[in-house]
């Protein structure tokens, strides 16, 4: 943990990098999938994800998050003002759940040529695993590292002789806290209650569909493996060593396949390999719906409040992860993508038992002891994200269901249409 009761470690606490990933499904103004090929073939930060009409935004590091929210708009202008000219104009489902689907054929696996032909292979395999319909899900992820004057600063502080391997301790103790506590940012962020009934009938389009979950894709329904993962925190070797156990197993095909909320990445290509040898680099959460009731996709709120959970964690006591913690959590996340949050449980490490709803007000109380002395905007922060817990109706999966209620599909193009006249306006 941090040494957060030295004046200059905790005055470099709130310093740090992010960086956001972002996947939106471009459609055509009908409601349907489009089925164009990706329009920014060579650009360094729009891609592709798994289908070819996925936009996929990677931000550059920031160094705020309202500069991270920032660059994300600016980039999510530019295919909307791209896509709104093609010959046959089309939008940016604002959503993470699909609009609809005709059938699995509908969702055009992304096509990639010569020297990089095994995306689509990968591609092809994940398809014929896990299904297309999963992969039209749609998020956010948000990338975090803290600053290097505060590792530095704290580094001199430890008992550590090496720098590497103390930046990988507390990144590993901090992956190992937020897999055990990052379940509230999928109850805070969970916004996609209602599914096209396309998506689980074939041929019933138009229908509004509620399956109970306020988030899907985090849900039980959603992008998990069919086993749940249990990892190695005690240094980063035996980390990779536990993801790499998993391809061995056949169980994945490779490391990218950990369909995980928590992980932690090397600098440049996400290899297990560099991770090993050259160590962490900074964390990925995985956890967040796309936001429809903001044009960037995300409330800088809620990243704001990430940063906020992530320094508490690191500057707070390591407590005991077993692997039977390690199993709970995984349902933990599963089951704070529910809709009512106060209908289902959490089990915290320790063995105790509350509400969703219940436990995420604890969490929040413990972050107000721990800022209690800092300046700045923090309380008001944790006054946002905690009235989810206390009034439903402030949650966004809530919101959404009463706003679209008379049409999810319907809405959602009205929606769409509205956000690309924004943005090429602005």
């Amino acid at each position: 943990m941090f040494h957060v009761e030295n004046e200059t470690v905790k005055r470099l606490l709130l310093l740090g990098n992010f960086g956001l990933e972002k996947e939106s499904l471009r459609i055509t103004r009908e409601g349907n999938l489009a089925h164009t090929p990706h329009p920014f073939p060579e650009h360094k930060h729009i891609v592709r994800d798994f289908c070819e009409n996925q936009t996929e935004i990677n931000t550059p590091v920031c160094s705020t998050p309202e500069a991270a929210v920032e660059s994300l708009y600016s980039y999510t202008r530019e295919i909307q003002n791209k896509i709104s000219q093609l010959p046959q104009p089309e939008l940016l489902w604002p959503f993470s759940n699909p609009p609809f689907i005709i059938n699995e054929a509908d969702i055009p696996i992304a096509r990639f040529e010569g020297g990089k032909a095994s995306k689509t292979s990968y591609r092809e395999y994940l398809s014929d695993r896990y299904g297309r319909y999963k992969m039209t899900f749609c998020g956010i992820h948000v990338n975090f590292s803290f600053a290097e004057e505060l590792l530095q600063k704290d580094f001199e502080l430890s008992e550590e002789t090496d720098y590497t391997e103390y930046r990988n301790r507390v990144y590993l103790d901090l992956a190992e806290r937020t897999a055990a506590y990052g379940w509230i940012l999928t109850a805070v962020t969970a916004a996609s209650p209602l599914l096209d009934s396309s998506f689980v009938e074939k041929g019933r389009f138009g229908e509004n569909e509620f399956n109970g979950m306020a988030s899907t894709r985090c849900s039980e329904l959603g992008y998990w493996n069919y086993f749940t993962p249990i990892f190695d925190y005690t240094n980063i070797r035996n980390y990779a060593d536990s993801i790499r156990n998993y391809v061995d197993l056949g169980l994945i095909a490779a490391p990218t396949e950990l369909y995980y909320p928590v992980r932690l990445k090397p600098t440049g290509n996400n290899d297990l390999a560099r991770l090993r040898s050259e160590g962490v680099d900074h964390i990925e959460l995985r956890m967040f719906d796309l936001n429809p009731l903001c044009p960037e996709g995300i409330d800088v709120r809620d990243l704001k409040f990430t940063q906020l959970l992530l320094v508490y964690l690191a500057g707070t006591a390591v407590q005991p992860f077993t692997p039977r913690d390690q199993v709970q959590s995984a349902q933990n996340f599963k089951n704070a993508a529910h809709y009512d949050l106060k209908t289902v449980k959490i089990v915290v490490p320790n063995g105790e038992v509350y509400s969703v709803a219940g436990a995420g007000r604890k969490v929040i109380g413990f972050m107000r002891e721990f800022y209690q002395d800092f300046p700045g905007e923090i309380t008001s922060i944790l006054d946002f994200e905690e009235q989810k817990f206390i009034d439903p109706e402030c949650r966004y999966a809530w919101k959404v269901r009463r706003q679209f209620a008379d049409g999810f599909v319907k809405g959602g193009l009205s929606l769409a249409m509205d956000y690309q006249e924004r943005a090429n306006h602005v």
